[in-house]
């Protein structure tokens, strides 16, 4: 120790040494002192003090000291002194103090600290010299820096009800300095500042006093210090919501107008609805009484009274009364006249009411043939002026180049206009076996704005148009069918307000609605063939498609019996659906659907998804399956929102997915509940060359928001090379009564002609809402004055009256060489009809087969029905009543899952739900149980009582 000493410290005697020579050379050479001397009576004083410092890695440290005034200043580290060369001196002059201040600086290695074995931590300290003694520093402590890796506890997550207080645990991992502790929300960092409801303490945790919905995400602690930063586990937060009920709605009306039925009334759990796993409302959703509805009373006819005295008029008449009985109870009035008159004089009396015997016969002939002859004379008349008015107004049309070939012109009705030119072609209409009397020439009959009498306050015209006509789909309907479209309209007053009279009245007044316009006539021979698919499976199951249509059937795996195989087909039936009946407002939503074959066998259902076009919301909307029976009549299957056990139907925004036994053909029908019910129209514009070079059509297309409907439209443009110019939009359609107006908006004026009474075209609302999944469209005829400009650009705008409106851009090129159509494919795998086997179904089958035993074990050897909490983390924990009677639930839910999410292939959702479920499981039973429990477990028991319980418990409400 000693030869080290002397290797690298002096002692003390050597530093004093060192201090008196350095004071005598200090001196000049007078022996005086120099010329910049020291204050006298001064004792250093330290400007700069050495400070604690830690070690990073192995990167060493500098510690300084700076004192005034001071002949030397050495480091004293751990009580040794550290050699003079180890020092890095600097002095300078303070110019505002004129004292001499000197800085030493030495470094700190990380191998002298670890070699370094004493009591306390590695420390420096600086001492200074002066003429009149010595000062020493603060002591300044040296440490190696680190962080540990691992926390010595990590935040666990939890679940928490909303409104209850959260806290987060987290001790960091041991350190030097002391690791600094900040949390972390979804990667953003937590402020105490910025939010009140959270508290981070000094000791790291975490509270929230009152969660919010807000709060859950997941969380992290975050600790750091000079040397490193950790993160602990993240510690997911759920803040759930227990379900509440509603109130109860008022009683429905009796489900019988005469006699004995029943009364609902249901309430719904949204108040609030169950969120992130929150338990669902206990009881039931769905009350029933009975109820004793006054059956009506039809009027009948009393006796008549006696026959008056004989009138000056010749006449005598007589009445009755309907009293036998009054009609009561909304009963019907009595039909027939209730007064009767007749002539009392069996005949002789003639129209000045004078016997005939009283008349003279001679006066009689020559008033009868004064009338005849001034009846001739002023038909004749009439005649000349009509002939001169017609003759006058085709006279002035000739500078148009067209004729009214209506005589509904003359009248000023709002009926159809034909206008034709002499010498062109038809290029506007798709239909080519329209009556010739219709088609002669040009004939683009596009009348605009059409609208009957009876509904002239539903519409809103533009200002401008002068004339009003109806649109050019009328040119498909056979001369018979127009006359019935425009045949005598009932009175005004023969519509309420209400939406079932106001639209429904409109059907009913026809003795057979016209059916909707086709595009191009009856189905072509091979459009069954298009839209069916077929596919042979077995017990490994599979799937059909029916491409470009949204319809799909999914055969479960083990539907099939082993050892044996099934030919299935699915199949778009063509043409005009007739699910919805004529005397109603019913409409069809999406295409008929036929899977089968008759008398299919299956042990478990098929899922069929097929596509819609409402949007769907129960207060707007009654909707219910059909299926045709097999004398081709439609009967109900079940409403979409009732619970049934032999059916299963989940609507989605735009698909309809069913369980279904039963193989036949299947519609979706919908009646409007009010004027809010809204369906989805699909716009769609397309443009082809005209027979002139110069001229060019638009055609816009509205039709029901479902891919079937859209392919009527792309399988006519492909057959006439139409191009699509703009992508296709989405319009809602209300059921407020109010037609459907299509224009064309900025055409350049000085390079593009517009047939005259073309700009504005319009829909009356039966006709859109009533179209039943087939095409309406309108064109629009353009010519160019000159062959130069190429480009057309345009506005088509497409709104209901009073109601949303959709723009579709127009911007091609109208060269000749310009012409190839574009393709319309509408879904990536639309060749794909059929899949068996595994390659059907996104979930594999090992797995599928160890979620079931997992879940229906569960269900069958204890009261913790699993399945359930499957369901209702699937959001699939509707109508439960339906799995519970089957054999395995869970394989019918994952079924439903797999039609569900067939394009989307989202394994995510479905294995987060699982691990949901594990948590649960794991770390509160009973919770697990209650929760399943807690949406209706035996529900399924008392959902649908009989007729006779719901009777004898009246008046008493039962489940």
């Amino acid at each position: 120790m000693g030869a080290l000493t002397q290797g690298r410290y002096v002692s003390a005697g050597f530093v004093l040494l060192v201090y008196y020579t350095t004071a005598v050379i200090s001196k000049g050479p007078t022996g005086n002192a120099p010329s910049q001397s020291l204050s006298p009576g001064t004792l250093p004083h330290f400007i700069q003090e050495p400070e604690d410092a830690y070690i990073v890695k192995s990167n060493p440290i500098k510690l300084r000291c700076r004192a005034a005034p001071a002949l030397q200043i050495f480091f004293k580290c751990n009580g040794e002194w550290v050699h003079q060369n180890e020092h890095a001196s600097h002095e300078y002059k303070d110019l505002d103090t004129g004292l001499k201040v000197r800085e030493v600086m030495i470094n700190v290695s990380r191998q002298q600290v670890e070699d370094f074995h004493g009591p306390e931590d590695y420390w420096c300290l600086c001492v200074a010299w002066s003429h009149l003694g010595t000062a020493k520093s603060r002591k300044a402590t040296v440490r190696i820096a680190y962080l540990r890796k691992n926390f010595e506890q990590d935040p666990q997550g939890k679940e928490v009800p909303i409104k209850g207080m959260i806290v987060l645990h987290c001790r960091p991992p041991e350190g030097v300095p002391m690791a600094e502790v900040e949390w972390l929300k979804n990667e953003e960092v937590l402020s105490a500042r910025a939010d009140d409801h959270i508290d981070t303490r000094a000791d790291h945790n975490l509270i929230i006093n009152e969660a919010r919905l807000s709060d859950s995400g997941n969380y992290t602690c975050l600790a750091s210090n000079i040397v490193a930063k950790r993160r602990s586990t993240t510690a997911a937060v759920i803040i759930y919501v227990n379900g509440g009920w509603s109130l109860w709605t008022e009683w429905s009306s009796c489900s019988v107008p005469c006699g004995r039925g029943v009364q609902r009334r249901s309430r719904t759990c949204t108040n609030p609805a169950p969120l992130n796993g929150g338990a669902f409302c206990d009881g039931m959703s769905v009350q029933k009484i009975t109820c004793n509805a006054i059956c009506p009373i039809d009027g009948g006819w009393g006796d008549w009274a006696q026959w008056s005295e004989c009138s000056s008029q010749c006449e005598r008449d007589r009445q009755r009364a309907c009293d036998a009985p009054e009609p009561k109870h909304r009963g019907k009035t009595c039909e027939g006249a209730a007064e009767d008159q007749e002539n009392c004089t069996d005949g002789l009396c003639t129209h000045n009411h004078k016997l005939l015997h009283d008349v003279n016969p001679e006066s009689v002939d020559s008033s009868n043939e004064v009338a005849l002859y001034s009846g001739l004379a002023a038909g004749v008349v009439a005649v000349a002026v009509l002939v001169a008015s017609v003759l006058l107004y085709r006279k002035s049309q000739r500078d148009y180049g067209v004729d009214v070939i209506d005589s509904s012109a003359l009248t000023g009705g709002f009926q159809s206009f034909n206008f034709k030119t002499a010498r062109q072609g038809n290029p506007l209409l798709l239909n080519s076996s329209i009556q010739p009397e219709l088609t002669v020439g040009r004939a683009y009959s596009t009348p605009l704005c059409y609208q009957d009498t009876i509904d002239k306050e539903l519409f809103d015209p533009l200002p401008d148009i002068k004339v009003k006509v109806q649109s050019s789909f009328m040119v498909s309907l056979s001369v018979a069918e127009r006359a019935e479209v425009h045949g005598k309209a009932p009175p005004a007053d023969a519509f309420p307000r209400s939406l079932k009279r106001d639209f429904c009245g409109t059907t009913e007044r026809r003795s057979k609605p016209p059916p909707p316009p086709t595009l191009n006539g009856p189905p072509a021979a091979g459009a069954e063939e298009r839209w069916r698919t077929t596919g042979v499976f077995g017990h490994a199951g599979g799937r059909l498609v029916v491409p470009n249509t949204g319809v799909s059937v999914l055969v479960p795996q083990g539907a099939v019996p082993e050892g044996s195989s099934w030919e299935l087909y699915a199949a778009i039936r063509p043409g005009e659906p007739s699910a919805q009946p004529e005397e109603s407002c019913e409409i069809l939503l999406g295409p008929e659907v036929t899977y089968g074959p008759p008398g299919l066998e299956l042990s478990s259902p098929v899922a069929m998804t097929m596509a819609h076009c409402a949007e769907v919301d129960p207060d707007n909307w009654n909707i219910q399956l059909r299926r045709r029976s097999h004398d081709s009549q439609w009967e109900d299957v079940m409403s979409v929102e009732e619970e049934s056990t032999s059916c299963y139907c989940l609507m989605d925004a735009t698909s309809c997915h069913l369980l279904l036994e039963r193989p036949g053909s299947y519609a979706l029908v919908g009646e409007p509940l009010s004027q809010a019910a809204v369906k989805r129209l699909k716009l769609a514009v397309f443009g082809s060359m005209g027979v002139s070079s110069l001229d060019y059509g638009l055609r816009v297309y509205c039709v029901d928001d479902t891919p079937h409907a859209f392919q009527g439209v792309v399988a006519a443009e492909r057959s006439r090379g139409g191009q699509l110019l703009e992508e296709p939009k989405t319009l809602p359609f209300r059921a407020n009564t109010f037609s459907l107006q299509v224009s064309i908006q900025d055409v350049p004026q000085f390079l593009w002609n517009i047939k005259p009474f073309t700009t504005c075209q319009e829909f009356s609302f039966p006709q859109v809402w009533g179209s039943n999944q087939q095409p309406l469209h309108c064109a629009f005829s353009l010519e160019r004055y000159t062959p130069s400009p190429t480009q057309l650009s345009c506005k088509i705008s497409v709104r209901q009256v009073k109601g949303r409106e959709q723009i579709l851009q127009v911007y091609t090129t109208v060269a000749e060489s310009n012409q190839e159509p574009v393709p319309f494919v509408m879904q990536t795998d639309c060749t794909v009809t059929s899949q068996t086997g595994p390659r059907a179904f996104k979930i594999p089958l090992s797995i599928r087969q160890r979620i079931c035993a997992t879940f229906d074990t569960a269900n069958s050897s204890s009261s913790n029905k699993d399945w359930q909490l499957l369901a209702q983390k699937l959001h699939l924990d509707r109508n439960l009543c339906y799995f519970a009677q089957r054999d395995s639930p869970s394989a019918v839910i994952l079924s439903l899952w797999e039609a569900r999410h067939q394009d989307s292939a989202d394994l995510d959702s479905l294995a987060s739900a699982l691990e949901e479920i594990s948590k649960i499981h794991s770390r509160s039973p009973t919770r697990s149980r209650d929760a399943a429990d807690g949406s209706d477990s035996n529900r399924c028991d008392a959902a649908t009582p009989s007729l006779y319980e719901t009777e004898a418990s009246a008046p008493e409400y039962t489940g």
